[in-house]
């Protein structure tokens, strides 16, 4: 791999001394009982570090409900950003699709929406028929779309973790924790449009026929916490109340995590609190945006002889307020021979930040668009414009 290395000045921040790894474990301890006593686990992170602020019993594998179509909303993002979808596009809804029970929006056998009404379906009314026609729209079944959900979050690392449908109603062998869950919702929010969806109030579905339909979002927070701006909810008996939440101030962004609230007023004070805690104790120093071209990497035998390197999330350093920020050495380390066909999001490299000889943040880099495998003539067009401008 070769190598670039840049030191980037931070500045002004307030020049206090950080908090001893002791203070902060011993804040961590007491934190613990005020912010989510009531659930049966919980997590807060930093969405573009992905740093612990706090948890409980986070790793516990326990049953996610509707928290689920956080991973199917991932994949629908991500065939979007792949070309793969479009959001006019018209899905078809099955039966299978439309006898789904539970939440729904009422689909119709051979009832046709667009990939944007299911998206507002799913986000905002927590449909399991729509999320249903939208697996069978991606995958051709639901069956297959749950293998691609377990293989992404084997991408993702998430080791407690295994889905058996595409809804969240309760099944064998479906589960998840509040750290996977986090780490979902970090990716998820890689896209930014998904907000667009996540954080309305309300919406209506065929306004323009008899069967109007109103969305009313069952994640309350984006009505009554300033900020908040998705993610789900999720309820079933066994897995009581549960929420994965997102909200932005002054420019960071957090994601809380409740698994197994009592009631619904319970799961909202709890995410409150954690909330709360992240924002009065942390802020975030951006670097880098997503999709923001950091390097320029030599393609083989492609039709273009390079392509832009981009940061594939945004990228920040996370301190305690009051703490300084004085020096962050940026590393970029790419590739060596890379060789066509490339595809938009192939990871071409990784972008590394440390402080004081420490790496604090570890970022794949990744390629901004397709480079096709070049023909024999391509080739020798090129080989030959090099001749002319040498001659």
């Amino acid at each position: 791999m070769k190598t670039k290395v840049t030191r980037l000045l931070l500045l002004p921040f307030l020049l206090f001394l950080p908090l001893s790894a002791h203070a902060e474990a011993k804040e961590m301890k007491e934190a613990k009982v005020k912010l989510a006593d009531e659930a049966k686990s919980a997590i807060l992170i930093e969405r573009d570090t992905g740093k612990v602020l706090y948890e409980k019993n986070a790793h516990e594998p326990l049953p996610p409900a509707s928290m689920t179509k956080i991973m199917t909303m991932l994949l629908v993002m991500e065939a979007i950003d792949e070309g793969k979808l479009s959001y006019d596009e018209k899905v078809r809804a099955s039966e299978y699709a439309a006898s789904m029970g539970g939440s729904q929006i009422f689909l119709e056998p051979g009832e046709e929406m667009t990939v944007d009404e299911l998206l507002r379906g799913i986000a905002i009314g927590s449909a399991n028929d729509a999320s249903v026609a939208m697996a069978e729209q991606i995958a051709g079944s639901e069956e297959a779309f749950v293998e691609m959900m377990n293989e992404k979050a084997k991408q993702l690392g998430l080791k407690n973790t295994h889905f058996a449908n595409a809804t969240g109603l309760p099944a064998e062998h479906h589960y998840s924790s509040a750290y996977d869950m986090a780490m979902m919702a970090r990716e998820l929010l890689k896209y930014e449009d998904i907000t667009k969806y996540t954080s309305k109030y309300e919406d209506y579905l065929r306004e323009n026929t008899d069967k109007k339909f109103w969305l009313v979002n069952t994640n309350r927070l984006v009505k009554f916490y300033p900020g908040v701006d998705g993610l789900k909810t999720g309820y079933t008996a066994e897995a009581k109340y549960c929420l994965t939440a997102t909200a932005k101030k002054n420019g960071m962004r957090v994601i809380a995590v409740v698994f197994g609230a009592p009631t619904p007023k319970s799961r909202n004070a709890q995410i409150t609190k954690m909330l709360d805690y992240a924002f009065s104790q942390y802020r975030t120093h951006p670097v880098y945006k997503r999709n923001e071209t950091v390097a320029r990497v030599n393609i083989s035998k492609g039709k273009r002889s390079s392509v832009e390197a981009v940061t594939s999330e945004p990228v920040s350093v996370l301190t305690k307020k009051g703490q300084s920020v004085e020096q962050i050495e940026k590393v970029i380390k790419v590739k060596d021979n890379v060789k066509a066909p490339v595809r938009k999001g192939d990871e071409l490299g990784v972008l590394i930040l440390k402080q004081d000889g420490k790496e604090i943040l570890h970022s794949p880099i990744v390629a901004k668009q397709t480079v096709e495998e070049a023909s024999f003539w391509d080739l020798f067009k090129r080989v030959f414009g090099r001749f002319v401008q040498a001659g």
